[in-house]
């Protein structure tokens, strides 16, 4: 704890006295010592970004780097403040302005204008312009990868805990390249700071000498010119330093391993190309004149080296079990095989509803209708793989399942769809919504209260997505019910019923025959939530016929009240009944199939009885009402499968079913013609 605390305080405490060094003359001993850290500590930020792996792993590199731009001007300050007033800043100033370059001030000036052009015009130059790119880049790539991880958060691949990891190293990539980008200004204004406050103390100690001191010229530019050469000197090592570490840190790739470790590798590598020139540098001592023993040693390393790559690229040969599989390796194939069982493509310009940056949260709202889903109708919903597709027209999405497209829609950027009547005034595309069929328009996003004002309903784009998802997933809910879902309902039934699922599975029913009785009930919009009752139905039944309409009647049997309340309105169920002589002859006409009994009757005789019902139903509808067709048990499944190929919004039920509802209305009734009796 002790430790966190001094930790803490320490930087704001050495920024603070960074400030007071500019103010306060310090002693030539602490500006020794000074300098000394200043040079060390430039030089452990070089090493440290070559040894890290990815450039974030060093994320305080853009506010340190500020902060040692600050330490070494302070430390300038101070120097040029000492060599003004007493003629000595300390003996590392002095060395480098004497020992260094041989007490010449030509040749101190040369060396330091040279240092100046390596770190300005070279490495500060190209450092500022790969960290500018690398923002850029960064930047645009964000919504992409935000995408990629959600993808794989609703396939599955990742869990939330990943998820929230990845998003934040998004995150903080681009917050990196972004102080990057900012940070590299400082050390390119650095560059051109040396250049002045060198000018300005070769002129202020040239005349602190002559006018102040009385010296000759030479003596001046002996005493002070040469001190100040060796101040900008000592300055300009540690900022060429800073530099390369700029440098380095916005080149580096994110890889496995450090630095040194990804150059040796890759030299390693090329094997052919060190061979070469080894070679050509030992063949270079047959030109006159040249001396022979350095490219024969420089040539003999290269081709050394190039042995030592060898014998690598055989240990990695003789280790395949390490490498990755190949392009066409069965494993990666398989994987590209999969079907996802929900996929969700957007064109290109509908990226924005998933990319949480700019405020799209449709990844969010799938999972939300994962829970909402599981609640209603009983099953769990497969992950939905979100991807964009460049195939589909602009402001389309599809909704696929195995890989066939089952449903289309839209939704341009920028706009809102407006349901409703009154809106000729209001700019924008006729449309209508995906899952009911109303008449909208697709109106600009501003126009938003316009359209409120007309007495429209303004839906936004991701809820139209989402409404569409959920009518798919509802509709098709038993296409979305596997084997292997089925076995997961049941081992979580197990756990709090285990009798009831032992009795059942596999003793009388596989999980086959299991699977098709619940897909039965999810065709028929019957939520499954209730497992427990239809698996003890399911065991009752199956002692005695393992028929599947019958197995299908006895489970709606036992969840008749659930099935009635399914389809009451204020506590009335409205129905359409058949004539007896025509359920009658109905039941007569019963006949056996594989997929389960069938009506034998001829076209007409079927076609009318299918209109017949139909017209009951808009009738009812027109009234507000949602009627459904009432039969004897026998009857229901194979009369079903008639009325459903014109009438699938006509829901048929048992007697027994609606014996459970409280209150009966009787809006009709099909007889045996072409007509129907209105009740």
């Amino acid at each position: 704890m002790r430790n966190q605390g001094l930790t803490r305080y320490a930087v704001p405490i050495g920024v603070v006295a960074i400030i007071v060094m500019m103010v306060v003359p310090l002693p030539a001993f602490i500006i020794d010592i000074l300098i000394a850290a200043n040079i060390t500590g430039s030089l452990v930020i070089v090493l440290i970004t070559m040894y890290v792996r990815r450039p974030i792993e060093f994320s305080v590199f853009p506010s340190l780097l500020l902060v040692a731009t600050l330490f070494r001007l302070a430390l300038n300050v101070s120097a040029t403040r000492l060599v003004l007033l007493n003629g000595f800043a300390g003996h590392v100033i002095n060395a480098f302005g004497h020992f260094v370059v041989g007490g010449s001030l030509v040749v101190g000036l040369v060396i330091f204008l040279i240092l100046i052009v390596i770190q300005f015009i070279v490495i500060t130059n190209g450092a500022g312009r790969v960290a500018e790119v690398g923002a850029r880049f960064t930047l645009d790539a964000m919504p992409g990868k935000q995408m990629a991880i959600d993808a794989d958060l609703n396939a599955g691949l990742i869990d939330e805990k990943e998820a929230r990891v990845r998003r934040a190293d998004v995150a903080a990539e681009a917050d990196f390249y972004g102080a990057m980008d900012g940070s590299s200004k400082f050390v390119k204004g650095d560059a051109i700071a040396a250049i002045i406050i060198t000018l300005i103390n070769l002129i202020g100690g040239f005349a602190v000498g002559v006018a102040q001191k009385g010296l000759s010229p030479a003596e001046a530019i002996q005493t002070y010119s040469l001190l100040s050469i060796g101040d900008g000197l000592v300055s300009q090592i540690p900022a060429l330093l800073l530099s390369v570490a700029t440098g380095l840190i916005v080149t580096r790739a994110t890889t496995d391993g450090d630095l040194g470790s990804d150059v040796a590798r890759q030299f390693g590598a090329q094997r052919r190309a060190l061979q070469i020139g080894g070679a050509a540098a030992i063949a270079l001592c047959l030109i006159p004149g040249l001396p022979k023993l350095p490219f024969l040693l420089i040539g003999g390393l290269v081709l050394f080296a190039s042995q030592r790559g060898s014998a690598a690229e055989k240990d990695t040969v003789e280790t395949p079990a390490e490498e990755a599989p190949t392009v066409d390796s069965p494993e990666r194939l398989i994987g590209e095989m999969r079907v996802d069982p929900l996929e969700l493509a957007l064109s290109p310009d509908l990226v924005d509803l998933v990319d949480v940056g700019s405020g799209g949260d449709l990844l969010e709202r799938v999972r939300a209708l994962r829970r909402k889903v599981a609640l209603d109708i009983g099953i769990v919903m497969p992950p939905v793989r979100t991807r964009d597709d460049l195939d589909l027209p602009l402001s389309t999405y599809s909704i696929r399942i195995s890989g066939v497209e089952v449903a289309r829609g839209e939704s341009p950027p920028g706009c809102v769809l407006a349901i409703g009547e009154g809106l000729s005034g209001i700019p924008g595309r006729a449309a209508r919504e995906p899952v009911f069929g109303l008449e909208g328009k697709w109106v600009p996003g501003e126009l938003r209260h316009q359209a409120e004002l007309a007495g429209a309903t303004v839906v936004d784009r991701a809820s139209v997505v989402i409404t569409h998802l959920s009518e798919v997933v509802r509709t098709q809910a038993s296409r979305l019910l596997g084997r292997e879902q089925v076995r997961e309902l049941a081992d979580v039934l197990k756990r709090t019923n285990p009798v009831v699922v032992e009795e059942l599975t596999p003793a009388l029913l596989s999980l086959g025959e299991v699977q098709q009785v619940l897909h039965a009930m999810l065709d028929e919009g019957i939520p499954i939530r209730d497992l427990v009752r239809i698996f003890e139905a399911l065991s009752l039944r199956a002692k005695t016929s393992t028929d599947r309409d019958g197995l299908v009647e006895a489970v709606r049997s036992a969840l008749g009240p659930a099935i009635a309340a399914h389809h009451t309105t204020d506590g009335t169920l409205t129905v359409v009944t058949l004539e007896p002589r025509l359920e009658q002859s109905l039941l007569e006409s019963l006949r056996p199939g594989d997929g389960g009994s069938h009506l034998l009757l001829d076209v007409s005789r079927a076609e009318a009885l299918v209109a017949d019902a139909g017209r009951l139903m808009e009738v009812g509808e027109q009234q507000g009402k949602t009627p459904v067709l009432v039969c004897s048990p026998h009857l229901r499944s194979p009369l079903r499968r008639l009325v459903q190929m014109t009438a699938p919004r006509l829901p048929v039920l048992s007697y027994t079913e609606v014996g459970c509802a409280t209150r009966i209305e009787t809006i009709g009734m099909v007889v045996d013609s072409a007509h129907a009796i209105a009740g």
